[in-house]
């Protein structure tokens, strides 16, 4: 060869540059936080997985071999050696109820009762230390997993005499675990002003026995009814206290979704005060998790304070108001989620629609105008049908807007026609796979094996479709860890050992970017997390075994080991 040759002139230039780059890269300033020594499943296409990442300023620097981002360590740099732990995106729940997680943990418990005298004994047990006039609350029943039915019984709901034997000065209310249905007692009822007159409000259920008398069983919008009584009981006390409780509340919530992984959550329905609650909590430094939080305001509000409302990114990050919830339906354990054709063990009924279309409309019109996303709670087939159709009707109105990621909230019931809707209409699916196997053993005998095959939590035909997959829990319905629903989203195994349509699992990695980089993009926050990659918010969770790759049956021990927020742990196990 010359020594002119043009290739020789090209290899030298690829050395020099590399080695000038290798200089350069040897001066760099000290990370605040490096994580080495681990396997980073990073959802990021450029680099999917690597050893170890550098963080300063609460944003990731790099992410690389552990050889590389050594050069990060000084005096001041926390290490944290992972010793082979997995490390993935700080993981997203996109549909809970923050404040219920909280309330949960001032309530009974009732998530693992078997029965309804089991419920009556823990009330009785209560109002031995609650003062007169004390509501006594709880949450988490779901009669279809009881081993026995109460007796006497309504629709499989029990009367309410026991409870008021053994609660006759306190009143007492006992939400159902999807949130859509209330036990309460005689005394709840009378501060409610509750009688066989009372009239069922619209999208509500008062439950009466054969004489008219209302057995003190309250489905979807009745359950505002008892709200109200409690409410006017509790005008009495100081702003003060109120809010000392509130705060309390939150941190709670708080401590618990860091303690379970997870850096960032969805707060499906909130009022505005709530938001304003939320804003002084980060202003105090009392929440560490990052909320996205969804408005449940009138539309006459909404019209008049869209811009007031909308907030992005407020507290470095730590939340963001750009979404508006609304419920067309209630939920299938109640017999309260919208049918196309009346449930298989209940044939008089197809459901109720909780608001009315035209309601539904103007919010979507509202929405859309000032750049709000909207979310509509939708589980049964109809529900997901009229959803769909709000939702078009509005895009064909506005053309011009692009991009608005409206989401139905649940998706648990579709008929196949409308599940290619989805894709086509580029609406997310905010589901939660724990209901799928949580619901399993009692959906077919609500809906029957032609519906529950057709579309009961049908996430391989809706990817297949296009659609986004967001994931997350409905807490306090389920529990708020992500890493069951992990499981369930892989594996879709039920308790009683049963698969459910096994054909609909999704793979590990979908199942994995459920929970991060599909729940930035449900928010529009994919450009600063969901991913590890240099830039994005440094927000991470650690896990204690590598869930992408174990055997199944050993995904469920998986702990957390850190939560990270912010390039800060604030939670260490």
């Amino acid at each position: 060869m010359s020594k002119k040759d043009p290739r020789i002139v090209v290899i030298l230039g690829l050395v020099f540059l590399l080695g000038l780059a290798e200089g350069c890269a040897t001066k760099v300033e000290p990370a605040d936080l490096v994580l080495t020594n681990g396997k980073i499943v990073t959802m990021d296409v450029f680099l999917p997985q690597a050893e170890a990442m550098a963080v300063s300023g609460g944003k990731i620097v790099e992410v690389g071999k552990a050889k590389r981002i050594g050069r990060y360590v000084g005096p001041a740099t926390e290490v944290i050696d992972l010793g082979g732990k997995l490390a993935v995106p700080g993981l997203i729940d996109s549909h809970l109820h923050f404040q219920g997680i909280g309330q949960a943990k001032l309530s009974l418990d009732l998530t693992k009762v078997k029965s309804w005298d089991e419920i009556v004994a823990m009330v009785a047990e209560a109002v031995k230390t609650a003062k007169p006039g004390d509501w006594i609350t709880g949450r988490g029943w779901h009669q279809e997993k009881w081993t026995k039915r109460p007796e006497p019984n309504v629709n499989s709901l029990p009367v309410h005499d026991a409870l008021s034997k053994v609660s006759p000065d306190n009143p007492v209310v006992l939400t159902h675990a999807s949130g859509h249905s209330s036990l309460v007692n005689a005394k709840a009822m009378a501060l409610a002003n509750i009688t066989a007159k009372t009239p069922n409000p619209p999208g509500g259920e008062i439950i009466k026995d054969a004489k008219g008398r209302p057995i003190g069983a309250f489905l979807e919008t009745a359950q505002g009814l008892i709200r109200g009584g409690r409410s006017r009981t509790q005008a009495a006390r100081s702003p003060q206290d109120i809010e000392a409780e509130q705060m309390k509340v939150v941190e709670l919530a708080d401590t618990e979704c860091l303690s379970k992984g997870l850096t960032s959550v969805h707060d499906a329905g909130v009022g505005w005060g709530t938001v304003e609650l939320y804003k002084k909590a980060i202003d105090s430094g009392k929440l560490g998790v990052r909320l996205n939080v969804m408005l449940s305001t009138g539309n006459k509000q909404l019209q008049e304070k869209a811009a007031e409302y909308r907030l992005i990114g407020y507290g470095a990050d730590h939340l963001t108001v750009r979404s508006i919830k609304r419920l067309i339906d209630g939920a299938l354990g109640s017999h309260g989620a919208w049918l196309l054709e009346p449930y298989e063990d209940l044939p008089t009924s197809t459901g109720l629609n909780t608001e009315p279309i035209d309601n539904l409309k103007e919010t979507a019109r509202i929405a859309i105008e000032n750049g709000f996303q909207l979310g509509v709670h939708a589980i049964g087939d109809r529900a997901n049908r009229e959803t769909l159709n709000i939702f078009e009707e509005a895009m064909k109105a506005h053309p011009d807007k692009k991009d608005i990621r409206w989401r139905v909230e649940h998706a648990q019931h579709i008929s196949s026609a409308d599940i290619p809707r989805f894709g086509g209409l580029g609406v997310i699916a905010a589901m939660q796979a724990i209901h799928c196997t949580s619901d399993g053993p009692w959906v077919l005998m609500r809906l029957g094996a032609k519906r529950a095959e057709e579309g009961a939590y049908a996430w391989r035909k809706l990817i297949s479709s296009g659609a986004v997959i967001s994931n997350g829990t409905d807490a306090p319905v389920e529990d708020v860890d992500p890493i069951p629903g992990f499981y369930a989203a892989v594996t879709r195994k039920m308790k009683t050992g049963e698969t459910f349509y096994a054909d609909q699992k999704m793979t590990r990695e979908e199942a994995l970017r459920s929970y991060t980089l599909n729940g930035a993009f449900a928010a529009f926050e994919e450009t600063i997390k969901g991913s590890l990659a240099a830039g994005k918010l440094a927000d991470i969770t650690v896990l204690s075994k590598d869930i992408m790759t174990c055997p199944e049956d050993e995904i469920l021990s998986a702990q957390i080991a850190y939560t990270i927020v912010g390039g800060k742990v604030l939670y260490k196990k």
